[in-house]
């Protein structure tokens, strides 16, 4: 089984002429850890591909899924009605040499298939070439930059990226309605709520990490986690076994900083301190650059941090984040973070661990946004985010997911503000 470098969500659609091959495909996409939303279609009853192939573009082109591949008799219509989305580009691969020159040469975010062109043991040979090789050179980001000049709406339509439980449309409505209320001004979210209450609890990593928690606090972060319904729960490493045991049998994550608060330590003990986490259960590990490094603009050593990390994550088929400690950055630096990051497969780019001199900004979580956008990378907002109204700020600037110790305050002013609507 081929592993690829970093896990990814990926929409993945057909017509009736490729049900079959596509859920073969989605069998052999989730045996390597991959996450799928399945946009259909579920049976062999005639149906148009251009729907299908526009559903899986646009959640692509969101920030919903990473990657989008999609199947019909020859694969060329799906590619042409792909490509009309604004941020999709699209390539048809018949073997892996056309599937390798898509991505490593125009940085290809759909692949479509034909179900009459290729057969099962193939199809899943392009795709694993598809999703393990990555546009890095600088000539061929440069004439994938000029295509994407081409699209003059930038390739992000006005859309939020977003964890998988948003669709396209969700987004798309709660843009809409954010814009508004920040338009108004105040601190308050108005009465007409934009997220639902389980939407809210979805985005957030219910999180503690002061030095001094104790058993008993660790123990009701968990079952708050629980009776609320957070994404996950965020924690100092040395608490992962008993968080694993009381989260068991639910959908909360698990998730271990390393390299915590400072940054400082060396590549091979944040390796090992990941790999420690992850073998006691996390399945999410937020982890902090090396910060004077980044600032002395030794890339070398901060990539060569991440890289670790993001491996060992790999290879235990869990998420990693970079927290960048953007307090501490000017813009040129937060760039360069990000930058780096993206190149060393991360999942998600972070903005704080919260005992800096600041947290997440509006300015901040918008150029983070901007920069992972190439790759679809998640942003975290962390640090500072007290209130459903900074939370909403956050989403609205770009933010996928939000680390807060207030989550409960938050969850409930959503829950107050959706009894108004």
């Amino acid at each position: 089984m081929v592993i690829s470098a970093a896990l990814a969500t990926i929409a993945l659609g057909a017509d009736h002429g490729g049900f079959e091959l596509k859920e073969q495909l989605k069998n052999h996409l989730r045996e390597q850890g991959h996450s799928i939303r399945d946009l259909g279609t579920n049976s062999k009853d005639p149906v148009d591909y251009p729907k299908i192939a526009k559903a899986v573009a646009e959640l692509v082109a969101s920030g919903g899924a990473r990657f989008g591949i999609m199947i019909d008799g020859a694969g060329i219509g799906s590619a042409m009605t792909a490509n009309k989305v604004p941020g999709i580009l699209a390539a048809a691969a018949y073997n892996e040499a056309l599937a390798r020159n898509s991505r490593e040469h125009n940085d290809a975010n759909v692949l479509t298939l034909g179900a009459g062109q290729v057969d099962v043991p193939a199809a899943k040979r392009i795709v694993d070439v598809f999703l393990n090789t990555e546009c890095t050179v600088d000539r061929h980001r440069a004439r994938v930059k000029m295509i994407r000049d081409l699209d003059k709406r930038g390739g992000r339509s006005g859309v939020v990226p977003t964890d998988k439980d948003l669709s396209a449309e969700d987004i798309g409505r709660i843009t809409d309605r954010v814009r508004e209320i920040l338009a108004q001004g105040g601190g308050a979210a108005p009465a007409g709520a934009l997220l639902p209450p389980d939407k809210v609890a979805k985005l957030i990593d219910h999180t503690l990490l002061k030095p001094e928690a104790t058993a008993e606090e660790i123990e009701k972060l968990c079952r708050e986690a629980v009776q609320y319904g957070f994404f996950a729960v965020c924690v100092n490493a040395v608490w992962v076994p008993k968080v694993k045991a009381l989260v068991r049998g639910t959908p909360v994550k698990v998730c271990a900083v390393v390299g915590f608060p400072l940054g400082a330590q060396a590549p091979e003990i944040k390796l090992l301190e990941a790999r420690r986490a992850l073998r006691e259960g996390a399945q999410e590990i937020d982890m902090v650059i090396n910060i004077g490094a980044l600032k002395s603009k030794d890339d070398r050593i901060v990539a060569r941090d991440i890289r670790g990390v993001v491996e060992v994550c790999n290879e235990a088929r869990a998420l990693c984040k970079v927290i960048i400690e953007t307090s501490l950055l000017n813009d040129e630096e937060k760039v360069r973070a990000c930058e780096l990051a993206m190149k060393a497969g991360a999942h998600y780019v972070k903005t704080s661990t919260g005992f800096s001199k600041g947290g997440a900004t509006v300015e901040d979580i918008r150029l983070m946004a901007r920069t992972v956008a190439p790759r679809k990378l998640g942003v975290k907002a962390s640090g500072g985010v007290r209130t459903y109204a900074d939370l909403m700020k956050m989403v609205e600037a770009g933010a996928t997911r939000v680390g807060s110790s207030n989550s409960v305050n938050i969850l409930q002013e959503a829950t107050q503000m959706a009894g108004k609507r």
